[in-house]
């Protein structure tokens, strides 16, 4: 079964990236450049999984997953992060992460992570 799913990445190529990868198997709803957005569009669109980015303008992915969070305490958020940004994965999981990925992203590990997620809301 398909969820549908708010990208959030500073970079557009990223985002165009998670879109590509998520095509055909889940529905990408809405797409945000910062955490700011990505608060507004998760009440807006109320979607099943959030792939956040941890390193952003305004206002960072830890930030928003707290605010997030906070509003739907039963929210998905999958960060992504780069290789050697472990502080931050830890800074995440103690925001409420339910999971996360690395980038580069590969098709396998981001749709795991979101079926991982998903299911255990199922």
């Amino acid at each position: 079964m398909a969820s549908t799913v708010l990208v959030v990445d500073d970079s557009a190529f990223m985002r165009n990236l998670l879109k590509q990868l998520l095509d055909g198997e889940h529905e990408v709803v809405g797409e945000a450049e910062n955490g700011v957005e990505a608060v507004e569009l998760y009440r807006e669109l109320g979607p099943d999984v959030v792939t956040m980015d941890v390193v952003m303008p305004i206002r960072n992915g830890i930030e928003a997953t707290t605010e997030i969070k906070s509003m739907d305490d039963s929210a998905s958020v999958i960060m992504c992060t780069s290789v050697g940004q472990e502080e931050k994965m830890r800074e995440a999981v103690e925001a409420g992460a339910d999971g996360y990925i690395t980038k580069p992203f590969q098709k396998p590990n981001v749709l795991q992570a979101i079926d991982d997620v998903v299911s255990v809301e199922a």
